[in-house]
């Protein structure tokens, strides 16, 4: 009997994700006095080790990041001179720390967790067979709802409400590829709206002009046309919808209310605050005052909670001092980076270099983090629902159209709207040092 590592489609996939990794080490080299091997950074061989166990050891993926977290701030601690760790998660008078990202992810992870469960149990995903086309084209519009969802909404709510429909209507019997397509979904809403993703909010918040990311969307039309029309077929063929509904279905309008309340709250506070995890907090409490709340799905989502916040603290002390110069070919790069990396320094990085087409990069950096389950928040949660996604060469396997959706949806993105590099939309430090020196 052969090994499963001597699979073909294993070798196949372990490819794929060694393919992924390469451009990390675009950022790998840099003069310092911290231990390297050859030009690489120990940092960086200590996540990429990380991140070849979690996709080794995918039913242990929290157990593998929490201790690639303690190895990694061990190292930065005994080896890294300048490394402050209470300034790194606080902050200073120079630099915001991390905590709004951590307790944002923290907040967000658990709370939509308790938003797809009053979902489900509203029994709206029980009638919408009665609503959606019959054959493969049915799980197309499914996916077309997730998308047009997180134009307006946070990546991971979109992410697991459209987990939840397609538990119920497919009984449980989801394919991994259709699952990769949700996540790729999500993303892809969200790459061209300022209120629909975290990367593409921070660009707002900085600046840029909300008009500037809209062309992004040309990318996740031609993304969409790729990934849904595969992974709803995929779907069809392991198990077509059921429209066999149980008569006298009554929705639960109660349920409905809170989901609308979370979704608002979310939006409310993430416009006006900065911070999507108080509003869903809010309306969480609130929606407990008439309708039972399902705090066990805390419970389900906590792991996965855990495996999420230590991949975003391990990538934020890694040493990404600096980007290659801004052009089509680096922000098509950097699309594969967050596949493996956090998208939100990443931009922040973006930010501060200038120089961008901020359309073509919230594309690449918004979408490029669906094709692996955990190069995204969105499929982070949607794994909590479905443990089987947490098996990466599985899901680099079934959900291959995921990796091609990308690579055809920015070049057609970059052929209808070409390159256009924007003035910078702020002043850079360096000017504002020039000015204060002048003065």
């Amino acid at each position: 009997m052969s090994s499963p590592t001597n699979h073909p489609a294993y070798r196949i996939s372990a490819l794929i994700l060694l393919f992924l990794l390469i451009p990390l080490s675009t950022f790998a080299a840099g003069a310092s006095v911290v231990p390297s091997i050859g030009p690489v950074r120990v940092e960086f061989i200590l996540f990429a080790l990380t991140l070849v166990s979690v996709a080794v050891f995918h039913k242990r993926t929290m157990e593998v990041a929490v201790i690639g977290l303690v190895i990694v701030l061990a190292f930065k601690l005994i080896f890294d001179t300048g490394f402050d760790l209470p300034g790194h998660i606080i902050g200073t008078p120079q630099r915001e720390g991390e905590w709004r990202t951590l307790v944002n992810l923290l907040g967000l992870l658990f709370g939509f967790a308790i938003l797809a469960k009053h979902f489900e149990e509203s029994r709206v995903p029980d009638i919408l067979p009665n609503y959606l086309p019959n054959g493969w084209t049915g799980g197309l519009v499914l996916l077309l709802i997730v998308m047009i969802i997180s134009s307006f909404l946070d990546n991971i709510a979109a992410a697991m409400i459209g987990g939840t429909m397609a538990m119920v209507l497919y009984k449980g019997r989801v394919h991994l590829g259709f699952l990769a397509a949700i996540v790729a979904a999500s993303n892809a809403g969200g790459a061209g709206s300022v209120v629909g993703d975290t990367t593409t909010t921070l660009m707002w918040i900085d600046g840029v002009n909300p008009l500037w990311v809209l062309e992004a969307f040309w990318g996740s039309i031609g993304a969409f046309l790729v990934f849904a029309v595969i992974g709803a077929r995929q779907q069809h063929k392991h198990q077509p919808i059921d429209a066999n509904n149980e008569p006298g279905i009554r929705v639960d309008k109660g349920k409905l209310l809170i989901v609308f309340l979370i979704l608002i709250g979310a939006i409310l506070s993430n416009y006006l605050l900065d911070f999507p995890a108080i509003g869903v907090w809010v309306a969480i409490f609130i929606g407990s005052t008439f309708r039972k709340t399902p705090w066990h799905e805390m419970k389900n989502a906590w792991r996965g909670t855990i495996f999420l916040m230590s991949l975003v603290t391990i990538a934020s002390m890694m040493p990404v001092e600096e980007l290659p110069k801004a052009s089509w070919f680096s922000s098509f790069s950097l699309g594969f980076v967050s596949a493996v990396f956090d998208n939100i320094p990443l931009t922040k990085l973006c930010l501060e270099q200038g120089g961008y087409d901020w359309g073509i990069l919230s594309f690449a950096v918004g979408f490029g983090g669906s094709m692996i389950w955990f190069g995204s928040s969105a499929g982070v949660a949607l794994s909590n629902m479905y443990p089987e996604a947490k098996d990466t060469f599985a899901y680099l396997r079934k959900g291959w159209h995921v990796t091609l959706a990308y690579i055809l949806g920015f070049f057609l993105m970059l052929g209808i709207a070409g390159w256009n590099p924007h003035p910078p939309h702020k002043k850079s430090h360096q000017q504002v040092v020039a000015e204060v020196i002048k003065e």
